[in-house]
């Protein structure tokens, strides 16, 4: 039934994930009060994530729910799941507590940057994205399992997306608290969902894959990454400095996926 081991397909899945943390070191080469910088990013990510939620992931949710559907139901059942992935990720947002306090060691405070803000945005893209990463590691681990070649090309797809991803967590992180360690160790274990998703997809979820579920999931799971990029990112971009900045690392951002996407057609 499976054309490779579960070493070979895990190994991979683990690479995918491991990729978000190229994305972290970023933090590791910025200066405090690089505000233009911040502002190009964080629409760049939003820039990102947007690109990705409707050139990807909700075309591939509707190729999938197509295998079992007619296009009538196709759509519907993807809309439904999009729209729930937005209020999901709006009750999150609610849920996700507002910080009083950001790290002694942050140079930003009394800036006009509302520190608060950029620290909640960081944490709640780290646990979306970490949400999104968990079907992710699902479709890299069950696609390296099944055929090879399908395995390398999705990983790749995983990987490149994951570097400017694991930027989207670490950048505002980094310019709330001022701590390099906090940016990089947030963003990282974000993309370490990844190879837990395969493990728990493997032993738990395994009977219950098909079409129709991993279809629903990637609509969904478009619905809370745009929320993030429209609710969050976006507005965040356009609060830094320059909104000219924000609009051309928005428009950066579609402009890197779409070449990554071109390349691995």
């Amino acid at each position: 039934m499976f054309e490779n081991s579960f070493l070979f397909a895990f190994s991979l899945t683990l690479l995918t994930g491991l990729s978000t943390g190229i994305g972290s070191l970023v933090a590791f080469f910025l200066k405090k009060d690089n505000f233009k910088f911040l502002s190009f990013m964080l629409g760049f990510s939003a820039g990102v994530m947007i690109y990705v939620s409707f050139t990807t992931l909700l075309p591939e949710a509707e190729t999938l729910l197509l295998k079992s559907f007619t296009s009538k139901q196709t759509i519907l059942i993807s809309n439904i799941a999009f729209f729930l992935g937005i209020i999901l990720a709006t009750i999150i947002d609610k849920l996700v507590p507002e910080p009083h306090e950001i790290s002694k060691n942050s140079s930003l405070k009394k800036t006009s940057i509302e520190n608060t803000k950029l620290l909640k945005t960081g944490v709640f893209v780290a646990i979306i994205l970490a949400i999104h990463n968990f079907p992710e590691g699902l479709s890299t681990f069950i696609s390296a399992l099944t055929q090879t070649s399908i395995g390398y090309s999705v990983a790749l797809a995983m990987a490149l997306h994951n570097i400017p991803e694991g930027i989207a967590v670490s950048i505002p992180i980094f310019y709330a608290t001022g701590s390099r360690k906090n940016a990089f160790t947030y963003s990282f274990l974000s993309g370490l969902i990844e190879p837990v998703g395969a493990i728990f997809g493997y032993f738990v979820l395994f009977p219950l894959i098909s079409y129709q579920f991993m279809g629903s999931v990637f609509a969904f799971i478009a619905g809370i990454m745009i929320y993030i990029s429209f609710a969050s990112l976006y507005p965040l971009a356009q609060q830094t400095t320059d909104s000219k900045l924000s609009i051309n690392g928005l428009f950066t951002g579609f402009f890197i996926m779409a070449i990554c996407l071109f390349l691995l057609a």
